[in-house]
């Protein structure tokens, strides 16, 4: 044995000797004295927390695991100078009406120091319906904007430089369809695909136990994701073609842990389709980018955005032989999150998203979300996002985080946990896998059972007493009407929608749109066959968002999910 690893065994041992002593001594009288509040102290996904943590809970972490921001693993960070080069995009969500109501609101948001944009869309979009169609009454604009062909996406976008601005799009059952629309409104105002930057969600496995947003069957729906991801690869080289999403499944009550497993099982899922397809992992694996939740539980999340980097540098290195760095690097997205949000003292949510944001920010995402305070009652109006947004900008200019790159390394708790965390997510992802895979694992409802039991359990504790939330089982206070203007919907965006869908279907070429949906049909059923190319053909043809979906409804049905109790 060396004198260096003598000399280091003999400090931990003299370490662990004060430490018990400390323990016998000091602790036991301040507990003779006041016990502590409960027995056992545990972070939200229950890992046991000790009450001080030493140079002996991090003595076994292979140096190599903590490394240093921009190498593998990538504990640190993907980047070795983080942001001191470059803060973090602030992406703010944006989406309602028709396109010209949330291009304004874009441009408002950009105004106020906005850095990336973020759309949603309204639930007809997202469900492959147009906005003239018997199930998209009273829904039109409402939760997101309305998207029905080309123009649209045109409108939406107009005045917005797409090689400078980087566009995020969050949808799912319908992606490849905006997608397309997205790239052909792009080469049509002259931009060079390869120099758009932005991302589409895209992520169709979450749906199944989340947001509960399908249209067609889970293994068709993941074969659009492969062509989306194979297109992009090829034809917009910046963009990235698929946001992996955790934020969902811990919205639905998922904890940390399987937040973390159950999304990089949906990457392993798509990465092998992918590679089945004949495209090495390199060409593609660089531009998949993650949408993770921020939580409440300060430390446990900082070790989540940690500890995911590292398992998913892993998996890609070992599991799929990847050689570049840009392929291992997990590069994040982070919302706060919106289950923590409350009706009741609505103000105080200007404190949770605070909190959670400097988490995610010392988990070092690269690009934030922050939500508006009145988010619990409806889309955000434009002061809470202007608020949302200054939360953002008081952290990277006012606080002197963002000198230090990955600050609390080291630390004896945020390494201890990071690496319990990861030993935790691969013990899932390793369950999956003797299922056979994520898809095995959705269509059982294996997933989805475990989310629900975690947000029975969570909802029992909060009703216990037990998770605190405050002004809901603590501190409550009798209720007020709210003192703010919530945002309107406008009782007119259903006309203005539907007179410009009848503008578009009367200038078309009928007969040409109706052989591209023949000619797609076609095409859907040869799983060999990319279903982009003519998605992009149908797009710039005018087909609408909702007769695309209803030709491959066609040829491949429509999912009904299996209730879980």
């Amino acid at each position: 044995m060396s004198s260096s690893k003598t000399f280091q065994t003999s400090l931990l041992e003299s370490i662990a000797k004060g430490f018990a002593n400390w323990e016998a001594n000091e602790v036991a009288e301040s507990l003779s004295r006041q016990p502590e509040t409960q027995d056992q102290f545990k972070t939200e996904s229950g890992i046991p927390l000790k009450r001080v943590y030493t140079p002996t809970d991090v003595a076994n972490i292979p140096p190599e695991d903590i490394g240093l921001p921009g190498r593998y693993p990538y504990t640190r960070g993907p980047y070795p100078t983080m942001y001191r080069a470059r803060p973090w995009t602030i992406r703010q969500v944006s989406g309602f009406g028709n396109p010209a109501d949330t291009n304004r609101r874009y441009k408002y948001l950009i105004a106020a120091g906005q850095t990336g944009i973020s759309t949603d869309f309204d639930m007809p979009t997202l469900m492959g319906y147009d906005s003239d169609h018997p199930m998209a009454f009273g829904e039109v604009g409402r939760e997101g904007v309305a998207i029905d062909t080309l123009d649209d996406m045109e409108a939406l976008f107009d005045g917005i430089d797409l090689e400078k601005t980087s566009a995020s799009l969050t949808i799912n059952p319908t992606a490849f369809i905006v997608y397309a629309m997205f790239v052909s409104a792009a080469k049509k105002r002259g931009y060079d695909p390869h120099r758009l930057a932005g991302t589409i969600q895209a992520d169709i496995l979450k749906e199944y136990i989340a947001q509960k947003e399908w249209i067609f069957p889970i293994r068709p729906s993941v074969r659009l994701v492969r062509d989306t991801i194979l297109y992009s690869a090829e034809h917009t080289k910046r963009f990235n073609p698929i946001s992996i999403s955790g934020y969902h499944i811990s919205e639905v009550g998922a904890d940390a842990v399987h937040e973390v497993a159950f999304t990089i099982s949906f990457a392993i899922t798509y990465i092998e389709e992918c590679m089945k397809a004949g495209m090495s992992v390199d060409e593609f694996a660089p531009r998949l980018s993650f949408f993770y939740v921020c939580q409440a539980d300060f430390f446990e999340e900082i070790a989540k955005f940690r500890a995911a980097r590292r398992v998913y540098a892993k998996v890609i290195k070992e599991r799929f032989g990847a050689k570049l760095a840009e392929s291992m690097r997990m590069r994040m997205h982070v919302q706060t999150a919106a289950m923590t949000l409350t009706k009741p003292q609505y103000n105080v949510n200007l404190m949770r998203t605070t909190v959670q944001a400097l988490a995610a920010v010392l988990g070092g995402a690269q690009s934030m979300h922050t939500n508006g305070f009145d988010e619990a009652f409806t889309i955000p109006t434009e002061e809470a996002m202007k608020l949302a947004i200054r939360t953002q900008q008081v952290l990277a200019e006012e606080t002197n985080i963002t000198s230090v790159v990955d600050p609390l390394g080291g630390s004896y708790l945020i390494e201890a946990l990071t690496s319990q965390f990861e030993e935790r997510v691969f013990g899932v992802l390793n369950e999956i896998d003797k299922m056979g895979g994520a898809i095995r694992a959705v269509e059982t409802s294996w997933m989805q059972r475990i989310c629900a039991d975690s947000a029975y359990e969570y909802e029992l504790r909060k009703a216990r007493g037990e998770r605190t939330v405050i002004g809901v089982n603590k501190y409550v206070e009798e209720e007020k009407p709210a003192d703010f203007e919530a945002h309107p919907y406008d009782e007119g965006t259903l006309a203005r929608q539907l007179d410009r869908l009848r503008k578009v279907k009367a200038s078309r070429n009928q007969e040409q749109v109706k052989q591209i949906l023949e000619r797609m049909k076609v095409v859907a059923q040869d799983e060999s066959q990319n279903l982009l190319p003519i998605t992009v053909e149908a797009v710039e043809a005018r087909a609408t968002l909702g007769e695309i979906c209803d030709a491959l409804r066609g040829v491949w049905g429509v999912y009904r999910e299996d209730p879980i109790f």
